[in-house]
């Protein structure tokens, strides 16, 4: 085999530098296009994404990084791994992502530490694996006839299986990697790389056995590409020296969020990812130099800290950022130059030492009264009726308002007519939630591009951009704020909106805020002040927001937390200290606020039940929490939750409308696990991303089936 190239990237961003999969994907799905358009959208994509890398001066040019939905779902598909009641599906791979009417989606969740999502393989005792390599050898072959050689990128066997609570699956799951090596060797393919991000979580014996196992029999596959396993989100640890006793020819490593490697890697590329994938600040070439320098390798590769999937495309596409800070960003194409760029450099010496963060002190949050006398209040004030019935926050994003918005940036709208809009779409939420039967309402959000965003433009030390756009899952995309200084609230952001759809009904609207950790979480953050003090400064801002809802008459007020979850250190020892003051930051945000006036805080598609305590330590009087989505696996950790609770029982990501028997089902597994009185009906998250005719649909089943338990109770 050939050396591995001096410069390469672990993967690029897919949804195309206009969205333009994204279109195509919903135009397919919507019946307005076929499958050929999409899979023709597709390849231009690639086409695109290999020539200007090539451009740029890379070298190694990675292929398989493309994705329709999903490189877990392509994994289970590229090995078989496929449930047997999707096979007839008319399109089982979107059957699998999105469900169909009569089929609900796999599970999906958080990538490791990410706010990309990720579709969770489903793997039983009978799973039978064959290999299906039409996709990456496809790719290839594409890639090939444009003059560009590539290496293949998988998920790795041992991140795959653990992804699926399936590890024991090993052996039954490796010939078709070993198959899958065979034809790429075949094909000409000099290199092929398997990713193993789950090998910077803590690993049992047991999981560094089946490593040393996986890429022992892999490196002894007889004619094969060279061997490189690629690590990301943190340091390999115990998982480094494992790695580098097997065949292994070269090995990723993740020199942003970990230190330089010590193990004995005598025989080894190291593929050291100096260039962060994960924010869009500009590299420093000193210290990225320097700890290339520090290596000791036979031979070192510069690359991205994991794939580019996870920021936008092109700096240059932004030119009404502030030029000052315009000057400090590196997206995707920058970020690209940078690694070729320090390839070229050569490598200092010695290291530089990393500044270390100044040790902050514990929190010290007032809190409000104690939950029994908080819900004694509210149950007074509110009068709601047995298993309330309430939504997430958003209603569904029409056209028309996508429309409105931008018309208002391009000035042939007026502020005015379209706030008029904005009054007309929130009127027609809460006509459509009273005619429902809903108990807790809301406005619907018309007014928001985006949860985050939306804060983000309202306070300074934020600037947002126009193209910002990252995958979030599918057809999803967002736009993550730049958080570049400190945060100000400089007036009410939501006080209007809240206000004005109370005026319209006599049942309680909820105040919708985004808490401070999401909204940090699903930004570009600053890199020259602690997570926690910059988290603290957003909490005193929402803090704001919380008291001036509450002095406007607003008597429920939603800080949704959804990414509380998805910050949680990958490593074990540094997790108790995270929990500690994400918790008190979200207490900080909502502790002014009286005990009359009831706090709601939602999360979802995130494996909650792995905080429940601290989900609890929150000491929101409600948790509104996906459940649906995930087959109701939070009802078996939510037996000491004391507060309220709404385990989803409708999932929003999928188009189909569960029936008013599924919702009652799930409704009566809940009542199992929770006392009558403290449980809430509501759907798994916001309904944005749904049709109206949908969501309609979906809660009036949601009501019929709580109507009939309700009756069942009070008999």
């Amino acid at each position: 085999m050939s050396p591995f190239p001096k410069s390469t990237v672990l993967g690029y961003p897919r949804i195309g530098p206009r969205r333009e999969l994204k279109r195509a994907l919903e135009s397919y799905w919507d019946g307005r296009s076929s499958r050929a358009e999409l899979d023709r959208v597709g390849a231009g994509i690639r086409e695109r994404t290999w020539r200007r890398l090539a451009e740029l001066g890379l070298e190694g040019l990675p292929s398989n990084t493309f994705s329709l939905y999903d490189q877990v779902l392509d994994t289970a598909v590229l090995l078989g791994a496929v449930p047997e009641r999707y096979r007839a599906a008319e399109d089982p791979y979107f059957a699998m992502a999105r469900g169909t009417e009569g089929l609900a989606p796999l599970r999906m969740t958080k990538w490791f530490d990410t706010n990309y999502h990720y579709i969770v393989p489903e793997i039983g005792l009978d799973s039978a694996f064959k290999l299906d390599a039409g996709k990456p050898l496809g790719e290839v072959r594409q890639a090939r006839a444009l003059g560009y050689e590539t290496r293949p990128v998988v998920v790795g066997p041992v991140t795959f299986l653990l992804l699926a609570s399936a590890l024991d699956r090993l052996d039954d799951v490796l010939p078709c990697y070993e198959e899958l090596l065979a034809l790429l060797a075949a094909e000409g393919v000099e290199w092929v790389q398997l990713d193993e991000p789950a090998l910077v979580q803590d690993r049992t014996a047991e999981e560094l056995a089946a490593v040393r196992t996986a890429y022992e029999r892999l490196g002894s596959v007889g004619s094969r590409p060279g061997l490189f396993v690629a690590s990301y989100f943190g340091e390999l640890g115990e998982a480094l020296p494992v790695l580098a006793a097997t065949p292994v020819e070269a090995i990723g490593v993740d020199l942003v969020r970990g230190g330089v490697p010590v193990a004995d890697l005598t025989g080894k590329t190291v593929v050291a990812g100096v260039v962060s994938g994960r924010d869009v600040w500009r590299t420093s070439p000193e210290r990225a130099l320097a700890k290339l320098g520090a290596i000791e390798a036979d031979r070192v590769t510069v690359s991205t800290s994991c794939s580019l999937l996870h920021v936008p495309y092109d700096v240059e596409a932004e030119p009404d950022l502030d030029p000052a800070l315009r000057s400090r960003l590196a997206f995707a194409e920058q970020k690209v130059a940078e690694v070729v760029a320090l390839a070229a450099a050569g490598f200092l010496e010695a290291p530089l030492d990393e500044p270390s963060a100044p040790l902050a002190g514990p929190v010290v949050v007032e809190g409000r009264g104690p939950y029994a006398v908080r819900a004694a209040a509210q149950a007074g004030h509110l009068r709601l009726p047995p298993l309330p019935i309430t939504t997430i926050g958003s209603f569904p994003q029409t056209g028309e308002l996508r429309a409105a918005r931008a018309a208002v940036a391009a000035g042939t709208l007026t502020q005015e007519e379209y706030e008029r809009r904005v009054e007309a779409e929130i009127e027609r939420v809460i006509r459509v939630q009273e005619r429902l039967g809903l108990d807790v309402l809301v406005h619907g959000e018309p007014e928001r591009n985006d949860m985050v965003q939306y804060f983000a433009e309202h306070l300074h030390g934020f600037a947002v951009t126009r193209n910002g756009w990252v995958q979030s899952y599918g057809s999803r995309c967002t736009r993550p704020p730049i958080l570049h200084g400190d945060v100000r609230r400089p007036e009410p952001i939501t006080v209007r909106w809240a206000t004005y759809a109370q005026s319209l009904t006599d049942k309680p609207v909820k105040g919708m805020l985004t808490g401070p950790v999401t909204i940090v979480a699903w930004s570009f953050v600053r890199d020259d002040l602690p997570l926690r003090d910059v988290v603290f400064q957003v909490a005193e801002a929402i803090g704001d927001e919380v008291r001036d809802l509450e002095a406007a008459g607003v008597s429920i007020i939603q800080v949704d937390e959804p990414a509380l979850r998805e910050l949680l250190p990958l490593r074990r020892a540094a997790q108790e200290e995270y929990l500690e003051w994400a918790v008190a930051a979200y207490r900080r945000a909502t502790s002014g606020a009286s005990d009359r006036t009831q706090i709601h805080t939602h999360l979802c598609y995130s494996d909650a039940d792995q905080i429940l305590a601290a989900i609890d330590g929150l000491d929101a009087d409600v948790t509104t929490i996906e459940s649906a989505r995930s087959g109701a696996r939070i009802l078996g950790a939510v037996g000491s939750f004391g507060r309220g609770l709404g385990p989803g029982v409708y999932d929003i990501h999928s188009p189909r409308v569960p029936s008013a028997e599924e919702v009652e089902e799930l409704l009566r597994r809940t009542l199992r696990a929770l006392p009558v009185e403290r449980v809430w009906v509501n759907p798994d998250c916001g309904l944005k991303t749904r049709t109206y005719e949908q969501v309609e649909a979906a809660l009036a089943n949601v009501a019929a089936a709580t109507r009939k338990l309700r009756a069942e109770l009070q008999a």
